[in-house]
Parts: C-alpha cells; structure tokens; sequence
C-alpha cells in the first residue's frame, strides 16, 4: 500500500466520527509520530510503499481513538508551542488557548531578563518548559499536588533542558512567600460540574477530572488562594496571567482588584471567549 492509499484510509476512517478538518489534522499527527513526516513530506513521499507493521500501527491507533481515546495518549505525546511533550493519563492533554496564554506573557516581558517564575498546577509542565525556553534568562519554579503529574513534567524539562525547578505543593495550602517572583502563572481546574454534559466523551473517560472541575457551588475554589497568595508572593510591578472559565470573568476580575491588583484585564482567545486574565501587583 502506498502512502497516499493508507493517509487516506485513515482519514475516511476518522472523518465517520469526526469533522474533515479534525480527520485531517489527526491523520497529519499520526504520520508525523509514526515515520516523522510533516505534511509536506507526505505530499513528496505520496508514491511510497510503506510496510505492512506501519499500516497495522496506524490502524491500532485509529481504532484506539475511534474507542474516545485520546490521540495524544494514543501516542504519548502532545505537540505544544514547538516543543514534543509526553503526556499520559495522569495530566491533562495541553490545548491551544494555554499556548495563547504563553504567547501573552512573552509577547510582554521578551526584553525582560532573570525573571523569577512561578507556574502553579503545571501539570505536563508545558506552560514551565515553554517559558523557560523562550524568556530570557528566567529562573522558572512549578508547583502541583500530583506526583504522577510532577514525574511527567520532570520527564518534558528534561527532554527539552529546560531548566525548571517541581515541587509538590496543593493550590489550597500554598507556603508563605513575599516580594519573590516577576511572573506568576496558573491554569488551574475551571471547569464547572455542570459543564460536563457538553463535554466530549474521550475527555470525560480519560482526562484527570482532579485537573478538570470544580464545584458550581465554589466556582472560585482555586484562583483564590492563587490570587491572595501571589498579592503577596509577587514582586511591586510584578505580574499575575490566569487561564479562566469565560463564566468567572466577571467575578475573578473583581477578586483581583480586592486583593489590591491593579491593571486588571480580561483578554479574549482566538474563538473570542474572556479566557485570560492578566494583573499587576
């Protein structure tokens, strides 16, 4: 079987549950992971027979994501903001709007040099590796309660020599600091319990739902602690970036400016919902 034949094979297989584009995106992912193919090499390489065990992988992996498997724990990884990840089960699969949140702080302190950092609830350590690979000099710590996510991050760090320091430590008991860091940056569990009628069948089966939800009736169970802990943890000028639940905007903007934040600002994601929240000590 040619290239062309089985890409396409995949894609029909895959657009009997998904949209076309999501079929095809899929199918690009899957190529690259098994022969390291970008879509161009796809296109150059159309002719080619490929073997029998690279058509039985792919197959595998199709099956597995037509079963509400993930790909990216189909296949270990996740791409994000340039960078492999591995990602298991034990976090969360890295989305497109957190990446949007890396590009916001870089895009303000990238002629900033020695930031000190803090990431919290870093999960895979993707937003932590990523800053710590495009800021300028930083000094980059991530805290989260899971030591299976922690294992992971460490993993991503190291892969990538991204220079990170992971500690265990729970959103709810964060340790005393003062005047310590420039950045502090959080996407913590947002999603409402309510919320999970409308959300796709492979999130809900696979995804850490300790990573995923909180109470309707606690919307805010954890930005407040990261609020009252960085107005005191962040540096005079320093700055507070939270990935947000587009129904908490209004409410966490207000949490923000009593605990004394001033420049408080709700930016919107590319599928304009109020997503980001961005503050100055």
């Amino acid at each position: 079987m040619t290239l062309r034949e089985k890409v396409n094979d995949v894609k029909r297989r895959l657009a009997s549950r998904f949209s076309a584009e999501e079929a095809e995106a899929m199918a690009r992912v899957i190529f690259d992971h098994l022969l390291d193919y970008s879509p161009v090499d796809i296109v150059i390489h159309a002719s080619r027979e490929i073997t029998d065990y690279t058509c039985q992988r792919a197959d595998s992996i199709v099956g597995r994501v037509l079963a509400d498997e993930p790909l990216q724990y189909v296949i270990g990884e996740a791409r994000f903001y340039g960078c492999r990840l591995k990602v298991t089960p034990d976090v969360l699969i890295p989305r497109p709007e957190t990446e949007e949140l890396v590009d916001i702080i870089i895009d303000r302190h990238r002629d900033a040099t020695d930031l000190r950092v803090l990431d919290i609830a870093t999960g895979s350590g993707c937003i932590a590796v990523a800053l710590a690979r495009n800021l300028r000099f930083p000094s980059v710590e991530a805290l989260d309660i899971s030591a299976k996510a922690l294992n992971i991050a460490k993993e991503n760090a190291k892969s990538l020599k991204a220079n990170v320091a992971f500690r265990q430590s729970d959103i709810l008991a964060l340790p005393t600091a003062h005047d310590e860091y420039d950045i502090i940056v959080s996407n913590p569990p947002y999603v409402l319990e309510s919320e999970r009628a409308n959300m796709a069948a492979n999130v809900l089966l696979h995804e850490p739902a300790i990573a995923l939800f909180v109470p309707d009736s606690d919307p805010l169970r954890f930005y407040r602690p990261i609020i009252d802990f960085s107005a005191e943890a962040l540096k005079k000028g320093g700055c507070l970036y939270l990935e947000i639940n587009p129904l908490c905007a209004k409410e966490l903007r207000r949490s923000a400016e009593q605990a004394g934040f001033r420049n408080v600002e709700i930016i919107k994601d590319m599928a304009r919902h109020d997503r980001f929240l961005t503050a100055r000590k």
